[in-house]
């Protein structure tokens, strides 16, 4: 870290642990121009081994940074790959010439990767084959040591006193070619991740949760891919006004026919054809095309070939046999809702209220969020099905079982193991 940023992340840190230092209120230093300017966009296999061999030069963590074209094109790929590491400098890196980085990701293999929201950026890293084996997050750790916002501009302006220009953040990155602010955008959303890395260090261990920090780190870098989410339909937005079995039926056709649509021509479903849209048409299953064009979402702009196709997938909705139509819901996995705990079993509704209640106030006494603790679904889970002894034993063995890591173990388990004990009857 330089010494300018050090002074700066010295002064922000020491407020998260008491009164605010007399300069706190000084306005923040924008960051407008990357320190070595904006670097050529590497888009052939030659520019990419020269990035190969300087990474690999490199000494320390590797910042790393991917922009997706999330509502604009199909899937979650990367468009642009940012990196940064000392005596490498930083790198920006177009996965579309260059569409396969293992070459990248097997010289850092060894390295720790610092990313903001880690979750987010990994599944397209992996897909370029760029999977680490270490990693810090910024974002996480900002959650764990208490910071009220944990936004990249957040945190580098309320930790390192610089404030980042974010007004590029959702713009289309499958663009070619890109225009140089969105370059200067992404060079320097890399530019100060290893500073805040190493300030986020520091406040963490002085909190005493660095060691909790490293556990959370090493459970998402080895967590393997998300599978597929099943019926993804049902995720419409809007489905909660769909009642009728039927009207279920024309949504899962009328999404299915739009995503393969979009998949076809790499464009974002919700191009093709709105979630609103979607619904209205699944409420109304329309006789004719004629009666859907008439339809919020089905207007004149649209040509009468993608009429007929959407008419088609509501006609294969109303001539399925009632065997095969959808149920109502999906099939519960786990625990039921909360709301329904009281009229199902008044013991476990006590045995949540109580365990809420103990999680709650020891995460504020930790200045972290309740579900940075222990998540909600776990704390559900054993309440809704104890071990059968209640002891501590038992209890640390079930979180376990539901993927709870070790400090979250050591810093729960006795308060859930007292919620967990039956409330004394009424007399």
């Amino acid at each position: 870290m330089t010494d300018a940023h050090k002074t700066a992340a010295e002064t922000a840190l020491r407020t998260t642990g008491g009164a605010p230092p007399d300069d706190v209120d000084k306005a923040p230093i924008p960051l407008l121009e990357p320190r070595e300017g904006i670097p050529p966009v590497v888009a052939t296999e030659e520019a990419l081994a020269e990035v190969v061999a300087a990474f690999a030069a490199g000494t320390g963590p590797v910042a790393v940074d991917a922009e997706r074209a999330s509502g604009y094109r199909y899937g979650q790929r990367a468009y642009l790959v940012q990196m940064r590491r000392e005596g490498a400098g930083t790198a920006l890196i177009d996965p579309v010439g260059c569409p396969d980085l293992s070459a990248l990701g097997e010289v850092l293999s060894d390295t720790e990767w610092i990313l903001h929201a880690a979750t987010q950026d990994l599944p397209c890293l992996r897909e370029i084959g760029m999977v680490p084996s270490r990693i810090f997050d910024t974002e996480l750790a900002g959650r764990l040591a208490g910071f009220p916002r944990v936004g990249l501009g957040a945190m580098v302006e309320s930790v390192l006193g610089y404030a980042l220009e974010k007004g590029h953040s959702a713009v289309d990155w499958s663009t070619r070619p890109l225009p140089e602010p969105w370059l200067r955008y992404a060079a320097l959303d890399v530019e100060l991740l290893v500073d805040l890395r190493d300030a986020l260090e520091e406040e963490l261990d002085r909190q005493g949760k660095l060691e909790w920090a490293r556990e959370e780190f090493d459970a998402i870098a080895a967590a393997p891919p998300a599978p597929p989410r099943k019926d993804p339909w049902r995720r419409t937005s809007g489905m909660h006004k769909v009642r009728r079995r039927r009207q279920m039926a024309a949504v899962r056709e009328l999404w299915t026919a739009r995503d393969k649509v979009a998949q076809r021509r790499d464009v974002s479903p919700g191009k093709v054809l709105s979630d609103s849209a979607i619904i209205e048409a699944s409420l109304a299953l329309p006789a004719n095309v004629a009666a859907l064009t008439a339809l919020a979402g089905f207007g004149h702009r649209m040509g009468r070939r993608q009429l007929e196709q959407w008419q088609a997938a509501v006609d294969r909705a109303k001539a399925l046999p009632e065997a095969e139509l959808p149920q109502p819901g999906q099939p519960l996995q786990g625990p039921p809702p909360p709301r329904a705990w009281a009229d199902k079993d008044p013991a476990a509704a006590a045995r949540l209220s109580a365990a809420r209640t103990a999680v709650t106030e020891l995460a504020e006494s930790l200045n972290m969020p309740q579900e940075n603790l222990i998540t909600p679904d776990t704390v559900r889970r054993v309440c809704w099905e104890p071990p059968g002894d209640r002891s501590e034993a038992a209890v640390s063995e079930a979180l376990a079982g539901h993927g709870a890591r070790p400090w979250q173990i050591a810093q729960v388990t006795p308060l859930l193991s007292a919620a967990l004990t039956d409330p004394p009857a009424k007399p």
